[in-house]
């Protein structure tokens, strides 16, 4: 007997396993597109918002630093202190250095103490270069740390505004005329200028139009100027250089020759003494840093009395923290809910698909089941993969062939059972009447034919009894020792007249004489129906043997095994036919008229004897060549 598939499938390809990795798969992917997502918008968010909230900062610093380089003292900066932090939402807070309040948004009776540590100092003489909204406008470059609003002496009085105004006016007219896009800008200290657009100033030149004249300094600059250049030259002495004159843009050239007293003769008493001039010499770069941190030193120095003290600036919330939280923006949250939405939607629709893919081999079970139940003779599904679906899809099929198969074979023993009992039924029918109407003798070939008639049909009957009972575990035994050698030569002797008959060789093989622990009845009921059915499938000069033999070393001194074989030189079974030799009524020859007879129910008789013995039953067969039928009892030993 074959044995089945293992129903252990490997986990890689077993229906746990897929949705173990389908699961696993669509849940790293959710989290992992979820956490990608959310960061990016996340953090997009959160820089736009700290962008936003930079940017607000800076705008404070620049708005406080422009009114510290345009005031001496803080006086009056309440006003503008209130209107940033309405502006911005946030606490502002200007202290002194040495955190003496100067101004605070906050409108709580008992403000939150200030933190520790300034979020900038608010001084135009030196810049906080990151949080400064810069220009290069005015006084300066754009390296300079000093603001450029911070104009001091250098801040022009009304009358020198409109002289310079009504010139740049004039010239702004004149280049406009020529086809030159200009207009007139206005610097921190009201000096004028005129600006073309694209900023190229050699594009004037060959027009009549010349902003040069507006490059000279007023009375008031040339003052300022020559302070400056008074500082800056006593830091340069001191240093033991050579001074500078500084153009109206505070830049310079070579250095200025400086009178030099000159060596005295040796009567120096009665000689005038002579001045020297050294010539100008050429500046390296070691005197152009020390210059540039001269004329640094000078402006501060020149413009500390006209801008307001350094001051410290607090920007937070309106609790004191330093560092401020902030809320999404409507705009923000609705993109971080939107990716959310998307990586759900994904997700879902991952899941439908693997779920789908999964349950439609249970669909097809499914509909195959209903069109079973429905009356199809046989419904069978596609097998797909070696997984737990695809072995309950193969176990579907093979079950609903069986069913078919014993459907089939259900019609036939009905069939087979109805013409079976109608035959000797009607024999004695027949022959009843006969003797009734006096057409036939009640003699004794009369009482034996009628004898032969209901004798037949008792086997029947006897046969479908005993496999009710065995199907239903019911069947008795009465197991005592059983010599089989002897068990064989009562069976041959009980089926020798009817071999000789069909012209038959019926032999029993002499062998060691094993003892069986079994009902001898039974027993050779089942070896019985072996030889019968032999004798019927062996033609004339045919030969029948019995015999008997032992397996295996047993527990005791005897086999483990005994197995009984009747084999014959008949037509034998074809390989296709073979499986099926034990089913109920199943019979190579398909006919009514066959000249075999039998019922069908002996060879099913026999497994079912065999199998309530505790041992199997087996054929082998060559078509053309004969059969083979083995049972295999296990041994036990005698009884003492």
């Amino acid at each position: 007997m074959g044995r089945g598939r293992s129903s252990r499938v490997p986990l890689r390809r077993s229906l746990l396993g897929r949705l173990l990795g389908v699961s696993a798969l669509v849940a790293a992917c959710s989290v992992a597109a979820t956490a990608w997502l959310a960061v990016q918008t996340t953090s997009g968010a959160i820089k736009q918002e700290q962008g936003q909230n930079l940017t607000a900062d800076a705008r404070i610093y620049d708005t406080l630093l422009g009114y510290a380089a345009r005031h001496p003292t803080w006086d009056g900066v309440d006003a503008t202190v209130r209107e940033l932090a309405e502006q911005s939402g946030r606490r502002v807070a200007l202290t002194t250095q040495g955190r003496q309040p100067l101004a605070d948004s906050a409108t709580a009776t008992a403000p939150p103490a200030l933190p520790p540590e300034a979020s900038a100092v608010v001084d135009p003489l030196s810049v906080d270069t990151v949080l400064a909204a810069r220009s290069t406008e005015g006084q300066g470059t754009a390296a300079d740390r000093i603001d450029p609003r911070a104009v001091g002496p250098f801040l022009l009085p009304a009358a020198e505004r409109a002289a310079l105004r009504r010139t740049a006016d004039r010239n702004a007219v004149c280049l406009n005329r020529a086809g030159i896009a200009s207009d007139v800008v206005v610097g921190p200290s009201g000096r004028p200028r005129v600006q073309m657009v694209g900023n190229d100033p050699e594009r004037a030149l060959g027009t009549r139009c010349d902003p040069s004249d507006l490059d000279a300094p007023t009375a008031t600059e040339k003052k300022a100027l020559s302070a400056l250049d008074a500082l800056a030259d006593a830091c340069l002495k001191r240093q033991g250089r050579d001074g500078v004159r500084l153009n109206q843009d505070l830049s310079w050239g070579e250095a200025v020759a400086v009178p030099r007293p000159a060596p005295l003769p040796s009567d120096a008493r009665e000689a005038a003494p002579v001045p020297a001039v050294e010539p100008p010499r050429e500046l390296t770069g070691e005197d152009d840093r020390a210059i540039a941190s001269c004329v640094g030193t000078a402006r501060s120095e020149q413009l500390s009395s006209y801008v307001a003290s350094p001051a410290l600036l607090f920007i937070g919330d309106e609790g004191g923290a330093t560092v401020p939280g902030f809320d999404l923006s409507p705009a923000n949250t609705a993109k971080i809910a939107g990716a959310a939405a998307l990586v759900l939607a994904l997700t879902v629709g991952a899941s439908v698909l693997a779920g789908a893919r999964l349950v439609r081999p249970l669909h097809a079970l499914t509909g195959a089941a209903q069109r079973m139940r429905d009356g199809e003779e046989h419904a069978s599904v596609p097998v797909r993969g070696d997984d737990e679906i695809g072995r309950l899809a193969a176990a579907f099929n093979d079950m609903s062939a069986h069913r078919a198969r014993l459907e089939e074979q259900r019609k036939a023993m009905v069939s087979d059972v109805a013409h079976e009992l109608r035959t000797p039924l009607s024999n004695i029918r027949g022959w009843l009447e006969a003797a009734q109407d006096g057409l036939a003798d009640p003699d004794p070939a009369f009482v034996d034919s009628l004898l032969e008639e209901a004798v037949q049909l008792q086997h029947i009957i006897d046969d479908l009894q005993d496999l009710a009972a065995a199907d239903a575990g019911v069947l008795r035994l009465h197991p005592e020792p059983v010599p089989v050698e002897e068990l064989l030569g009562q069976v041959a002797a009980a089926h020798q007249a009817r071999a000789e008959t069909a012209g038959v060789t019926l032999t029993v093989v002499a062998g060691p004489a094993p003892v069986l622990h079994a009902d001898p009845v039974r027993l050779r009921q089942a070896v019985g129906n072996l030889v019968s059915n032999a004798v019927r499938h062996t033609p004339a000069g045919g030969k029948v043997t019995l015999r008997a033999y032992g397996e295996g070393p047993g527990s005791g001194p005897g086999p483990e095994v005994v197995v009984i074989e009747v084999a014959d030189t008949g037509t034998g079974i074809p390989a296709a036919d073979l499986p099926y030799v034990f089913d109920r009524f199943w019979r190579a020859e398909k006919s009514r008229s066959r000249r075999t007879g039998g019922s069908g129910l002996g060879l099913a008789i026999v497994r079912k004897l065999a199998e309530a013995h505790g041992g199997t039953a087996g054929a082998t067969s060559t078509e053309g060549k004969g059969s083979a039928f083995t049972l295999r009892l296990p041994a036990t030993a005698p009884s003492p």
